[in-house]
C-alpha cells in the first residue's frame, strides 16, 4: 500500500544553524593554522548574545569574536530590527584546555593505533531515488530554502521583504516498491519584514513561494522527478500567519539540535551525535560521513537500490565494534547482508585514522557542512583565506570528499558485479 513519508530542512539563518554554522568555524580556523587541533565546541545564541563553551587542545591563538560576528554577518544579521546583529551583539567565551583523560584515549605513538574519540554507532545512508543519492523529500526541502536563501542574498529585489530565518517541510507519496509517486504537501515558514497589512502580506509571500520559488525549484530537477509537481500538492506558506520576529531572538539556537536535518530527514537511522564542532577525532562526525561513504558507492555500484550502513566504537579503541548492513531486500547479488558486510569491511578501513586520511578530514572543510545538510553535497575543490593575528593564510581544500564515488569500481569488483 502506498505510504507518505516527510522530511523538514531549516535555513542558515535558522538560531540551531547559526550555532552550528559559528561553531564549525571555529573548527575551521583551527585546523587551518593547527590541524592537530582537537576540538569540541558548543555555541548558544539569543537575543543579543552569543555563548560560547567546549574543549580545546590547539597550539595557534584565535579571536573568536571576530570570527562569530563574521559568521552572524554573512547569515544575514545585519540590522538592528532583528535584535540579533553581527556588530552589537555579545559574546561570551568559555572556551577550555580538553580533559587529558579523554586525549589519552585518543592520540598514539603511532598514529594508525589513534583512538575513538567516545564511544557510540554512527549510521550511513544512501538510496537511487535522487541523483546525488538522497532522500527525496529532504533534498527538496533543502532545495526549497537554498533558492530562497539565494534570492535573499542575490535576487534581492524579487522578495525583498525576507529575512534570514525559514523552515521547510515536504511530504512524498511513495509506492509499494518505495519509488516516490507525487508530492503530497509543501510548508514553508519565512521570516519577513513587518508589514502594515497583515493579511495582504500573508497573499503576497503564498504567491511568491508559488509561483517564484517553486517553479525554480522544479526547472533543476531531472524530468521524472519534475512530473511529481502537481496542481494536487497541498501548500501551507507561513501557516501560523505574521513571522516577523525569528532567529536567535525568537528561538534560542544551540549546536547540534538539527542532526536529521544534517544527516537524512528521518530515513535510515540516526546514532544521536551530532557533527558541529567536533573535529575528526570524534567519530561522531568522522565515522558518520565514512558509513556515507560506504552507502552511496555501494548503491552507485549498482549492489543495491537502497542501504544503511552502521558502524560502532569503543572510546580510547581504534578497531570498531561492528559494521552492520541492511539493504532493506534490495540486494542485487546472492548473498545476505551480514555476508554483504563482511565484504565492505574489508573494503574500507573503519579505523579512525584511516577514516581522517581517506577522507582528508583534517583540512579546514566544515563550515560549508553547517548548512542544508552534511551528504549529498557537491564534491569539489576551493581555495578558503583564514586569518590570525592580523595574517592571512590561503588553503586549497576538497569539499565534502565522503560524496566521492571513488570505491564503485572496487565495490563491483569485489560483488562481481
Amino acid at each position: 500500500m502506498p505510504y507518505l513519508f516527510t522530511s523538514e530542512s531549516v535555513s542558515e539563518g535558522h538560531p540551531d544553524k547559526v550555532a552550528d554554522q559559528i561553531s564549525d568555524a571555529l573548527i575551521d580556523n583551527f585546523l587551518a593554522f593547527d590541524p592537530s587541533s582537537k576540538v569540541a565546541c558548543e555555541t548558544l545564541v539569543t537575543t543579543g548574545q552569543v555563548v560560547l563553551a567546549g574543549e580545546i587542545k590547539t597550539d595557534t591563538y584565535l579571536d573568536v569574536q571576530k570570527i562569530t560576528r563574521e559568521v552572524i554577518r554573512r547569515i544575514g544579521y545585519t540590522k538592528s530590527e532583528y535584535m540579533f546583529e553581527a556588530n552589537s551583539c555579545g559574546i561570551f567565551s568559555a572556551l577550555h584546555e580538553q580533559s587529558p583523560d579523554i586525549n589519552q584515549g585518543v592520540e598514539r605513538t603511532n598514529p594508525e593505533d589513534q583512538g575513538a574519540g567516545d564511544q557510540g554507532m554512527m549510521f550511513g545512508y544512501a538510496t537511487n531515488e535522487t541523483e546525488n543519492f538522497m532522500p527525496l523529500p529532504l533534498d527538496l526541502a533543502h532545495k526549497i530554502l537554498q533558492e530562497l536563501s539565494y534570492i535573499r542574498n542575490h535576487d534581492t529585489n524579487l522578495m525583498s521583504y525576507l529575512r534570514p530565518d525559514a523552515k521547510s517541510q515536504v511530504t512524498i507519496e511513495y509506492s509499494d516498491d518505495d519509488r516516490p509517486i507525487r508530492i503530497d504537501t509543501i510548508v514553508v515558514s519565512t521570516q519577513h519584514d513587518d508589514f502594515a497589512d497583515d493579511a495582504t502580506m500573508l497573499d503576497r509571500i503564498r504567491e511568491d513561494i508559488i509561483n517564484i520559488v517553486i517553479p525554480r525549484v522544479k526547472a533543476k530537477l531531472k524530468p521524472q522527478l519534475q512530473d511529481l509537481f502537481t496542481d494536487t500538492i497541498t501548500y501551507y506558506i507561513n501557516p501560523t500567519g505574521k513571522f516577523v520576529i525569528g532567529g536567535p531572538h525568537g528561538d534560542t539556537g544551540l549546536t547540534g539540535r538539527k542532526i536529521i536535518v544534517d544527516t537524512y530527514g528521518g530515513k535510515g537511522a540516526h546514532g544521536g551525535g551530532a557533527f558541529s564542532g567536533k573535529d575528526p577525532s570524534k567519530v561522531d562526525r568522522s565515522a558518520a560521513y565514512a558509513t556515507r561513504h560506504i552507502a552511496k558507492n555501494m548503491v552507485a555500484a549498482g549492489l543495491c537500490d537502497q542501504v544503511l550502513v552502521q558502524v560502532s566504537y569503543a572510546i580510547g579503541v581504534a578497531k570498531p565494534c561492528g559494521l552492520y548492513v541492511n539493504t532493506y531486500g534490495s540486494a542485487k547479488v546472492d548473498m545476505t547482508d551480514g555476508e554483504i558486510a563482511k565484504k565492505i569491511e574489508e573494503l574500507f578501513d573503519m579505523r579512525p585514522y584511516a577514516i581522517e586520511q581517506r577522507l582528508k578530514l583534517r583540512n579546514p572543510i566544515y563550515s560549508e557542512t553547517a548548512a542544508y545538510g552534511h551528504m549529498g553535497r557537491r564534491n569539489e575543490i576551493v581555495k578558503k583565506v583564514f586569518g590570525s593575528n592580523g595574517s592571512a593564510k590561503e588553503i586549497e581544500v576538497e569539499l565534502f570528499t565522503w560524496e566521492k564515488l571513488d570505491y564503485v569500481d572496487k565495490v563491483k569488483e569485489a560483488f562481481g558485479l
